[in-house]
């Protein structure tokens, strides 16, 4: 089978022909080049009226040259997400096209082609994958026959957000490529252990913001801190926040492969510290070469392939553009038969503070390793040892930071839930210079391992609890929540019982805040991490905001609407 693919969602117009007999892949691509300041949609789309019908033409031609008049069996485009005015004319060119030729047409998900041409290359089974790209940020993985979105930005795209600085600076577009050099330099003739520009690390379970870490370099810039040294803090901070958040993922679904996709993942410090995350954990990395990172239409046409074969093909009066195409709209027809993501191994940010499983094994998740052990002085209680192990994909400084904050904030906020009458674990000793704590052993197993209305109602009620004394957990995930007591046990449990035998742990991103905002993402936090574990998550997330509602503030729930709305994927 071979396919032309039609790429141009915002800025690249890219034409390409995938033979999938003998796997070559030829592309051909015209950027739209700004002059100055990011993509200007009205500009994007005359660019993308003129450069398409002359990409596919290059393409078209080669195709009927070595292959004569028959040589495409399928058009792929891509069906967004993107600028409407530039998906509306690849869609036009992909109908014509189609319609000439009499060959199916296939509507491609952008975000998606980014993870299957990963997957595709490397050869994994079930990867997770980052989408690193200008107006991305997020990662995907796959259960029950569809791509779940398990983390994204909740403001702007990675690219986006590095150049809102380029441009305060003056630097012309793109901005990455230029921050990426500079702090190279600076990275040449600073000590390894100088201190950071402090700024902004804003992670919220999986999902992360970096609108506060443009704004800060831009300060910084003005006050005068030397531009080298702003893009090596700018490009720690955050390539740290995004290897940290697929470190999470990795440990919340149990995946050991990770692909990587979109523009700026060509970066080569965020490729570093992605292949160091992955090593440390002995999981699978992989990178596409540069031509299918950035926007192109040979993954469109390589996914268009797979889509083709599986049947999933779309009529032309079928075949309209959808700007807000999301990922996990997507029937992922072609994978039929494959397993899931697995469930059931590590965890948040605690590495599941993994009190399941072996009685006194040494474990190791996202964040820390934790050690059950037995009672101390005969006692009938298990302790935990967790601690926080040293991350060198992070800036020395900015490591020991983190560690030391979180270990702090947990010992602290697991107590004061405590008190407000949340069930939380005992904590027994505290040490800051190895940032380990000794907590009490809770719990027969995760939520994720035992997902039911009974469990999700009575996290409701306890971060309503939480909530209303101006704490923020900061990280509820199924994983960072804990159940007592054997399924024969807990089978009449409703309301108080339920609550008393579930125990939310892991404050390490906690904090105290009384801001709507803020409560209503410790719930979006926890509705995403039952999405990427459950096969059917919505009984389990209304009985978990019915539990909300009926001790929390209804405006949480209302913003909790807009929140779920700000997804960069779209």
């Amino acid at each position: 089978m071979r396919v032309l693919g039609i790429e141009g969602t915002a800025w690249c117009a890219s034409a390409a022909l995938y033979d999938a007999e003998t796997e070559t892949v030829l592309i051909e691509s015209d950027p739209y080049e700004p002059d100055s300041g990011g993509i200007h949609p009205r500009e994007a789309a005359e660019h993308m009226s003129e450069a398409i019908p002359e990409v596919v033409d290059a393409v078209l031609t080669a195709a009927e040259a070595e292959h004569g008049p028959d040589a495409i069996d399928a058009v792929a485009f891509s069906k967004g997400p993107g600028l409407g005015p530039c998906l509306r004319t690849v869609g036009t060119a992909a109908r014509a096209l189609a319609g000439a030729l009499d060959v199916p047409l296939v509507g491609v998900n952008h975000m998606v082609a980014h993870l299957e041409i990963g997957r595709h290359q490397s050869g994994f089974e079930n990867p997770v994958c980052l989408n690193a790209s200008g107006a991305n940020a997020h990662l995907l993985g796959y259960h029950d026959g569809r791509y779940r979105v398990l983390g994204e930005t909740m403001d702007a795209g990675v690219g986006n957000a590095i150049d809102k600085f380029t441009r305060h600076v003056g630097w012309d577009h793109p901005g990455g490529p230029k921050v990426e050099a500079a702090a190279a330099e600076a990275a040449a003739e600073r000590d390894p252990d100088a201190e950071l520009l402090d700024l902004p690390y804003v992670v919220k379970g999986m999902d992360f913001s970096f609108s506060g870490i443009s704004s800060a370099a831009n300060d910084a810039f003005d006050e005068g801190v030397p531009v080298e040294e702003i893009c090596f803090s700018l490009q720690e901070h955050v390539f740290a926040m995004l290897t940290e958040v697929v470190e999470r993922a990795l440990s919340l679904i149990g995946a050991d492969e990770l692909v990587l996709g979109g523009g700026v993942a060509q970066n080569d410090r965020l490729r570093e510290m992605l292949a160091a995350m992955c090593a440390s954990r002995d999981a699978d990395f992989y990178a596409p070469e540069a031509r299918f990172l950035r926007d192109n239409a040979g993954m469109i046409a390589v996914l268009g392939a797979k889509m083709a074969a599986a049947g999933d093909t779309v009529p032309i009066s079928e075949s309209a553009i959808d700007p807000n195409f999301r990922p996990d709209q997507v029937p992922v027809t072609w994978r039929e038969g494959d397993a899931s993501i697995a469930r059931g191994r590590g965890g948040g940010e605690r590495g599941s503070d993994d009190q399941s499983g072996e009685e006194a094994a040494d474990r190791r998740g996202a964040e820390a390793t934790v050690e059950v052990v037995a009672a101390v002085d005969g006692g009938a209680d298990r302790r935990v040892i967790k601690r926080r192990v040293r991350k060198r994909y992070r800036h020395p400084e900015l490591d020991r930071t983190l560690r030391r904050d979180r270990t702090v904030a947990e010992a602290r906020l697991t107590n004061e839930a405590r008190r407000a009458g949340v069930p939380t674990p005992l904590v027994y000793d505290v040490d800051l210079r190895r940032a380990t704590l000794t907590l009490q052993h809770v719990g027969d197993r995760d939520l994720a391992a035992d997902l039911d209305e009974r469990w999700t109602a009575a996290v409701g009620r306890h971060l309503a609890r939480l909530h209303g004394e101006g704490i923020v957990h900061g990280d509820p995930t199924t994983r960072n929540v804990r159940i007592e007591g054997s399924a024969a046990e807990n089978a009449t449990d409703t309301g108080a019982d339920a609550d008393a035998r579930t125990t939310l742990i892991d404050f390490g991103l906690a904090y105290h805040t009384g801001h709507v905002e803020d409560h209503a993402m410790d719930l979006h936090v926890f509705e995403g991490s039952v999405r990427a574990t459950a096969t059917d998550p919505t009984p389990l997330i209304e009985a978990f905001e019915t539990g909300y509602a009926e001790r929390g503030d209804e405006a949480v729930l209302g913003r909790l609407r807009e929140v779920e709305g700000r997804g960069r994927y779209r």
